[in-house]
């Protein structure tokens, strides 16, 4: 990955492809997101959270002083992205739920207790992150 253009659009490709197979995943839990429609709806939800990555990279980049600080993460690093991927997952949540009234949760959706809001993709922002990091991390060393 030789520039920073390069890294951040591998990064947004990566986390497209992760977070599309979580959407498709938890479909269930929402009301009115069926099959085949479910398809692009996930996909256009999942540029979204390729965003937030981006968005979630760049805080923490700023917190650590240092673009490349997934290369060798510190637990600052890992504490500063659960920070900012549990604010912004209930975040974008609540507007989605609460504001705008972009969708509705089934009764399959777990919820955390007292907001109403889905427990399902707020974990989405807490858990993918540091994998697609990971990943990421991999790519970027295993040429050398």
């Amino acid at each position: 990955m030789r520039t920073v253009a390069a890294r951040l659009l591998l990064l947004f490709a990566l986390a497209t492809a992760v977070n599309y197979a979580w959407e498709l995943a938890q479909t269930p839990l929402y009301v009115g997101v069926i099959f085949p429609a479910a398809i692009w709806h996930c996909f256009v939800s999942s540029l979204g959270d390729g965003l937030l990555v981006l968005f979630l990279f760049a805080a923490v980049a700023t917190v650590m002083r240092s673009p490349d600080w997934y290369i060798r993460p510190s637990a600052q690093s890992y504490l500063t992205m659960a920070a900012v991927g549990l604010t912004v997952g209930l975040a974008v949540e609540w507007w989605g739920l609460h504001i705008a009234r972009r969708w509705q949760y089934s009764e399959l959706m777990p919820v955390i207790h007292g907001t109403g809001i889905g427990a399902v993709p707020v974990l989405q922002m807490l858990l993918l992150p540091p994998a697609i990091f990971w990943v990421l991390r991999w790519l970027a060393t295993r040429r050398s």
